[in-house]
This record gives C-alpha cells, sequence and structure tokens, in this order.
C-alpha cells in the first residue's frame, strides 16, 4: 500500500479561521482560538495520522505589517512555512478580496508547489456572495484549487481532508505515528493559559503578556503546574491580579478548568505575575520565550 505523506501549511491574515481550521481537520482542539487577531505567536504542527497517510498540518501566525519584534519574529514563522511546504492552504474569508489582500498575495504567489484557496465563513453569506468571492480568488491564483468550508461548523472539512490526503507525494511518515504534534506539553499549558488572558483581559494587555511554564509534574491523580504570566509594565501586573488578587484568581480557576480537560486529570496550577520591561520588542529575550 502507497503511503502518502507531508507538509500542508496554513496561511492568512489574521483572524480568517486557520487555527478553527486545523482542529477542524485533526478532530481535535490542539490549538488555541480566540476572537481576537493575532492568537497565533508560533508555527504549530498538528499531525493526522492514518494507515496509508499522514498530514503534518501547521497553523501559523496572520499576516501583517510588522510593528515590533515579536511581529517580525510571527512573520518568519510564515516565511518558514512557505518553505517547506509540500501543498499551501491560503485561507481567505467570505468577503476578503484579493485587492485588500496585498501582503497575503505577495507571500502566497511566491509558492510554486500546489495551493488550495480556502474561501471560509461561507455560512455567513448567499450564493452570490460566494460566487463573486470564487471568481476573484480564482483569478488571483488560477492554477490553484478553490473551495468554499465553514471551518467553525465543519462544512466541507471531510471533503477538503479527503482532497489534502490526495495532494500528498508518496513518501514514509515524518513522526511516529502516536504523535499528535512536534510541540511538548508545557508549550500547550502555557497556551491554555495565555488564551484565557485573551478571553478575560482587554486593549494592550494580552498582546503584552507572555506565559511561561517553570514546571510540570505529573501524578496519578494530579498533575501540578507552576507557571508565570510575564508583563511589560508594573500598571499591566496590576490589571492581570486585579482588585484584591480577584482577576488573577478568575484567570487561575478558566486556566486549570481548561487543562483538566486538555489533560483528563486533576491539576494544580501555581500561577504567578512578573515584569519583563519590553520582552516583546529584546531579541535576546524573545530566544529565551521560545521564539
Amino acid at each position: 500500500m502507497e503511503h502518502r505523506a507531508g507538509y500542508i501549511n496554513i496561511i492568512g491574515r489574521p483572524n480568517v479561521g486557520k487555527s478553527t481550521l486545523l482542529n477542524a481537520l485533526l478532530g481535535e482542539q490542539l490549538v488555541i482560538v480566540n476572537p481576537k487577531a493575532q492568537t497565533t505567536r508560533h508555527r504549530i504542527l498538528g499531525i493526522l495520522n492514518g494507515e496509508d497517510h499522514q498530514l503534518i498540518l501547521s497553523d501559523t501566525p496572520g499576516i501583517l505589517e510588522p510593528a515590533y519584534k515579536l511581529q517580525e519574529s510571527m512573520m518568519q514563522a510564515v516565511d518558514e512555512a512557505l518553505g517547506d511546504a509540500d501543498v499551501l492552504v491560503v485561507m481567505v474569508e467570505l468577503g476578503e478580496t484579493p485587492a485588500k489582500s496585498a501582503g497575503l498575495l505577495s507571500k502566497a504567489q511566491r509558492f510554486t508547489g500546489p495551493i488550495v484557496v480556502l474561501i471560509n465563513k461561507v455560512d455567513k453569506g448567499d450564493e452570490g456572495r460566494l460566487n463573486e468571492a470564487f471568481d476573484q480568488w480564482q483569478a488571483a491564483f488560477p492554477e490553484a484549487c478553490v473551495l468554499p468550508i465553514s471551518a467553525l461548523h465543519g462544512l466541507h472539512i471531510k471533503e477538503l481532508r479527503s482532497k489534502l490526503i490526495g495532494m500528498l507525494p508518496a513518501h514514509p511518515p515524518y513522526f511516529p505515528k502516536d504523535e499528535l504534534s512536534n510541540r511538548d506539553m508545557r508549550f500547550f499549558i502555557s497556551e491554555i493559559i495565555r488564551e484565557k488572558v485573551l478571553s478575560i483581559y482587554k486593549q494592550e494587555i494580552p498582546y503584552s503578556t507572555q506565559v511561561v511554564v517553570n514546571s510540570y509534574e505529573e501524578g496519578p491523580e494530579l498533575v501540578k503546574v507552576q507557571a508565570d504570566v510575564v508583563v511589560m509594565r508594573e500598571s499591566q501586573k496590576g490589571i492581570i491580579i486585579g482588585r484584591g488578587g480577584g482577576a488573577l484568581r478568575q484567570l487561575g480557576t478558566e486556566a486549570r478548568k481548561a487543562m483538566e480537560k486538555f489533560i483528563g486529570n486533576k491539576v494544580f496550577l501555581d500561577l504567578k505575575v512578573k515584569v519583563d520591561e519590553d520582552w516583546r520588542g529584546d531579541d535576546r529575550k524573545l530566544r529565551q520565550y521560545g521564539y
């Protein structure tokens, strides 16, 4: 039996549904999803295994014009995805046009391999809007396969999964068949906490925050986690903690419950808040935090 394997890398503007798509294709809630833009900071691989295939799905940060070094690092992850893709998935949403997506087009049109353009959120429009979008994106990518989907509602996801498998080259598995991602548990724990920061806090706070998991200890009945929420200023530390520590308690409770669901075990979470000035603009600090 011929085995197919390869990298299917997803690119798009912020908040078009790339992470939701990856989770839908995997059938697992692997990467965090939030309505706020720039939720995804890292390139994250999700691995879908079958008897005769291995899809290595790569979620990437949304394409933007970087304003500081953290965002520069995020755009380097997109360039890396363009370099090793066997199939490139260009994800747009209904209502987005090629004329207003110059940054996306300039990156995607450098890719010389097979391209699939996905028009997401088609449940929010009528047939006329969909036909117009289809014609516009097919003209922008004449050689691409253009497909309508709703990643959130699972529309055409099964058909897309089958099509992507068929587009992969014949190749042995790149990863052991029991692996779900290239990231370890500490990474996913830090992402769970960061998603709760995105959900609970407003304005600049989520974008000034980094989460560091210092220890992760598994026991038969309890997982112990100690993590730091790192912010850039003392005033932000006060906001994270909140009056009487109320906001930090809420963050800890919601993060702990999400961890227990993800891990399948009880969790004790020790959460602290620390200040590291201008961490997102310092190359050395970014490397220290895994960027």
